[in-house]
């Protein structure tokens, strides 16, 4: 027995030891894979999904990558034992966080949990660009960001008007019209055409999609690429820039319903002063003059700005719907927009419906996305003839007379109507209807390796629809005149790329590889017109109706025709950091386009630059108040082949109703050539150079950047006098001639208060931009000027106010030069030899006289936060640039009082002087302002309730003032096209606005 007992005693320890053994074995085994696992949130305790985590080894530079998964979670296994790790986590719209001195000891699992805050303005925050997102410090190109809480407050009618005054070197100029879409120009003119220096928008990721789509509210970031090594990624239609539009989405975790509406009342800011009709009597009794007794109606004193203009009410609201579970997300938003212009019968309505669905499968390795949105907008205009026969209509004069119809004196000439039954028996009106769909799948092929197929289609149906009844002055003696057209634009856009990022140590490199391909077919439609109509009651509403009389020429075509073009494209990007130090990027798209010449029908568009962060060397590491500091530069090619159609380049026949042949036994009208074709007709090209310098300082208190450029467009489109002995007319559009840009743009931030209760951020933005054309001419064409801006008026129609010539900037006026008054009062001119005289001037007698571009544009924009409350205000505006004030010169014309009413300023003439009225330098008065644009008062309302997360009620001031010495309405002329800086009569009054808001969210 005790024998057993010992066998088996000896047993239990052999099996003891063994167990021991392969424990011991196991724990090695174990321990040899040191691993780390944690979960990734945002600051409202919400798993962020899909953020990245790399883990590095700081003694090899080896790393190991992953992603948090639906729950926020990450693990990591197969560390180096031993190793000293670091973890860096990155999430788009969240500042990058990195936690050291881990050490990855055998047997030891590294737990984490991370907080993430969302990006503030600085080197950390994350823009879009061409296909991908970024870093701002990891760019190396020009790229500014806006937020949704840094955009524009007001009575927004289009997205544009958000970044006005925000980006340095964007200069957006728009009048008081509700239905005007305002010039947008980014780093001065480029071209000659007129309709080609509009931005290339891009709307989460669909390239040329419409940026009055989307509502303001649903837009959370704007991008704008202003140099070439950030556009070139979108070849021959970004020479003007690019705008990266982001609309919202929801936060994994998330479900939210939200709700924001504003009421707005919008007045009239300011106005030009004429006379009233007690003041015209007696300024033309002193004068011994009189009114022709049909224009003296007596005791009449009609103020027609004020029987034109209007107190407006204006609302918004938009409801929002979004949740994501982290493997689907959703989101819906509808827009209502109504905005009633401050000139009777001007309006706008919108109607905009949003939707938005993405799910993930197989382990986020696959995902789809589908969005759609539908606009819908409807709009009311103004004949252009109340412009100006709201200053010029006699006020001495009722609106009406007794027998209740419109005061009128058709017999004179000039188009003198009554501005009031201008607006009231006129009607014109616009609905467009726009649809963008857009379906995209991303698969993740390998690790780091990202396949990405977007298709998108927009579709744009406007129609126009005009009617002057029988009383209308615009269509005397027809009984009612009608026009109807209808066009249908669509765009069909598929794109197709690779992107393929890998860590590997202390290098980074990210490529880009793909293809687009985009058919735009535009005017598809057709319009129609009638008159001598049996009723004025439908309108334009049955055409059918109307009995035009013989021989009247019915409008079948539109003004464009139809027309269809394709474009193909191939591009890559390569980028490559080391260390984070050293930043390199390269770019190249190859554009084709049936746009272009048979000979010129492919173009290529490359661009390199380079970035160092400073701030990341060594020799830095104890120049504690440097943040973050980047110094970077490129150089690349972009294209602009906006502003012509498929047809440019094509020999076009039309035909004459001046030129007939006999046919057949009759006459008919002959076919001709009206258009030289253009093999070799391309694309203009825009190179730019940058170098910019970002910094942080001072632990993010103070934050900016500072770029210098140099920006040269050739290949300038333009038409040119050609030989018809070797083409069928005498003009030729070609490309030729070369237009440059040069300037500064610099943005700060700082902010001086950082408490917990009180914070106060400040930004200042401003841009300097020299403007000069190069050259008109080329080998084979030759221009040495060309004269533009014919304003007209009183025999000057022959006389052009600007002209297009070397040397100069585009915008640039040729005026008579003023001489003041001789001893009569009458206006004096030098001639071209330097004498004076009163003889009124002639071209030959034109000089330079300055030009119309700015050479300052710039923004301040202040926030305050105090607890629950919030005040900002935004001042912005230009300096150094020229108006031509060819309104107030109109108007100012003493002999023409009997006839016209004149302004106050009139009151100061000779009444003998009968030069008054010549454009002259003497209406050429400085553009320079500073408006206070807008200023907000908010507060958040603390609540208790679990059904509403938050609660925000403010008021707002637009326009609240402006400090100039122009004298017309309003220096914020529009600076679009080949003719900008000119007030001519047709200046849709700025208005003053005041509005109370509501944000909930529930």
């Amino acid at each position: 027995m005790i024998k057993m007992y010992k066998h088996c005693l000896k047993c239990l320890q052999l099996i003891a030891l063994i167990c021991g053994i392969t424990l011991l074995s196991t724990a090695a085994h174990a321990q040899s894979a040191p691993s780390a696992t944690g979960i990734v949130k945002d600051t409202l305790g919400v798993p962020i999904v899909g953020a990245s985590v790399k883990a590095e080894n700081k003694l090899t530079g080896s790393a190991v990558n992953s992603t948090t998964d639906a729950n926020g979670v990450f693990n990591i296994s197969n560390l180096q034992t031993g190793g000293n790790y670091s973890f860096t986590f990155t999430f788009v719209g969240f500042e990058t966080k990195t936690l050291t001195g881990y050490q990855a000891s055998a047997g030891n699992k590294i737990s984490l949990s991370v907080t993430l805050k969302e990006s503030a303005t600085s080197l950390t925050q994350v823009v879009v660009t061409g296909y991908g997102t970024s870093r701002k410090a990891d760019l190396t190109g020009a790229v500014t960001s806006v937020q949704a809480e840094d955009f524009n407050r007001g009575v927004i009618s289009t997205p544009s008007q958000l970044l006005q005054g925000k980006v340095p070197g964007l200069n957006i100029t728009r009048s008081g019209n509700p239905n005007d879409v305002g010039a947008v120009i980014l780093r001065g003119p480029s071209t000659l055409r007129n309709g080609a220096q509009e931005p290339f928008y891009v709307i989460d990721g669909v390239p040329g999609a419409s940026i009055d789509l989307l509502a303001p509210d649903d837009i959370t970031s704007i991008d704008v690429l202003r140099d070439a090594s950030s556009t070139a990624i979108y070849g021959s239609r970004a020479a003007n820039g690019v705008i990266m539009v982001t609309t919202r989405k929801a936060k994994p975790g998330q479900t939210t319903l939200s709700y924001s509406t504003y009421g707005a009342v919008e007045k009239v800011s300011n106005q030009i002063e004429v006379l009233s009709g007690d003041e015209l009597r007696n300024y033309l009794q002193a004068n011994n003059r009189t009114l022709n007794i049909v224009d003296n109606n007596p005791g009449a004193n009609t103020d027609w700005q004020k029987e034109l203009t209007k107190t407006s009410l204006s609302h918004n609201h938009n409801l929002s719907l979004s949740g994501n579970s982290g493997t689907t997300a959703y989101s819906g938003s509808l827009n209502y927009f109504n905005n009633q212009g401050i000139i009777k019968s001007s309006a706008l309505e919108r109607f905009i419906l949003r939707a938005n669905i993405d799910h993930k499968l197989f382990d986020n390795k696959l995902r789809f996305n589908v969005s759609a949105v539908n606009s819908v907008t409807a709009s009311r205009n103004i004949p252009n003839e109340v412009y100006q026969n709201m200053l010029t209509y006699l006020p001495t004069v009722n609106v009406k007379q007794p027998d209740g119809s419109f005061t009128e004196n058709f017999t004179r000439t000039r188009g003198y109507l009554n501005p009031v039954s201008l607006i009231e028996n006129n009607i014109l009106d616009r609905k467009v209807k726009t649809f963008l769909g857009n379906a995209l799948a991303e698969a993740r092929l390998l690790p780091g390796l990202k396949y990405t197929l977007s298709v998108s289609y927009q579709n744009e149906q406007v129609n126009n629809n005009t009617y002057y009844n029988r009383f209308s002055g615009l269509a005397q003696g027809l009984n009612g005149f009608a026009a109807r057209s209808a066009a249908e634009n669509s765009k069909k856009v598929l794109e197709t790329f690779f992107n393929y990022d890998k860590v590997f140590g202390k290098h980074d490199l990210k490529l880009l590889a793909g293809y687009s391909w985009q058919e735009d077919r535009l005017n598809d439609g057709f319009s129609t017109s009638n008159q001598n109509f049996v009723t004025d009651a439908l309108s334009y509403n049955n055409l059918a109706l109307g009995n035009a009389p013989a021989g009247t020429a019915i409008r079948y075509d539109l003004l464009a025709p139809i027309s269809t073009i394709r474009l193909i494209s191939f591009y890559g990007r390569a980028q490559y950091q080391y260390d984070g130090k050293y930043l390199f990027q390269a770019t190249m798209r190859r554009d084709g386009s049936s746009a272009f010449g048979v000979n010129n029908q492919w173009g290529y568009f490359p661009a390199v630059s380079a970035g160092w962060n400073i701030s990341k060397e060594d020799f830095m590491r104890d120049v504690k108040w440097i943040s973050d500091l980047k110094l970077r530069g490129g150089y690349g090619s972009s294209g602009n082949s906006q502003g012509f159609n498929a047809f440019t380049r094509l020999l076009l026949y039309r035909t004459s109703t001046t030129s007939k042949f006999y046919y057949n036994g009759s006459y008919i009208n002959a076919v001709g050539a009206y258009q030289n074709p253009n093999a070799d007709l391309k694309w203009e090209r825009t190179n730019v150079a940058n170098i910019g310098l970002d910094f942080s300082l001072f632990n993010n208190i103070l934050t900016g950047s500072v770029d210098v450029y140099d920006k040269s467009t050739s290949d300038l489109i333009n038409d040119y006098q050609v030989s018809t002995t070797q083409y069928f007319v005498p003009t030729l559009t070609a490309n030729a001639g070369k237009i440059s840009n040069k300037g500064v743009e610099v943005m700060v931030t700082v902010r001086p208060l950082t408490g917990k209760a009180l914070k106060w951020t400040s930004t200042l933005n401003f841009a300097h931009n020299q403007n000069k054309i190069e050259s008109l001419s080329s080998d084979l064409f030759k221009l040495g000027s060309q004269p533009s801006a014919y304003l007209g008026g009183k025999g000057q129609s022959a006389n052009p106010s600007q002209i297009i010539q070397q040397g100069l900037p585009l915008g640039s006026f040729t005026l008579a030069r003023y001489a003041g008054k001789n001893a009569a009062g009458v206006s004096q001119f030098y001639k071209a030899d330097g004498s004076v005289s009163t003889t009124p001037p002639v071209v030959a007698d034109f000089a330079y006289v300055g030009n119309a571009q700015p050479k300052i544009i710039y923004g301040w924009g202040n926030t305050f936060t105090y607890k629950s409350f919030d005040l900002s205000f935004f001042i912005r505006g230009v300096y150094g640039n020229k108006i031509l004030n060819a309104t107030l010169a109109n108007l100012n014309s003493p002999s023409d009082a009997t006839t016209v009413n004149i302004p106050r300023f009139t009151l100061d003439e000779s009444p003998a002087d009968n030069n008054a009225y010549i454009l002259s330098d003497r209406f050429l008065e400085s553009g320079s302002y500073l408006r206070l644009d807008n200023a907000t008062f908010g507060y958040n309302i603390p609540l208790k309730s679990k059904a509403v997360n938050r609660l925000r009620v403010y008021a707002t001031g637009n326009n609240l003032f402006v400090i100039t010495k122009y004298r017309g309405i309003d220096p914020e002329i529009n600076m679009g096209g080949i003719t900008p800086g000119i007030d001519n009569n047709n200046f849709y009054p700025k208005t003053r606005s005041f509005m109370l808001g509501v944000n909930v969210i529930f």
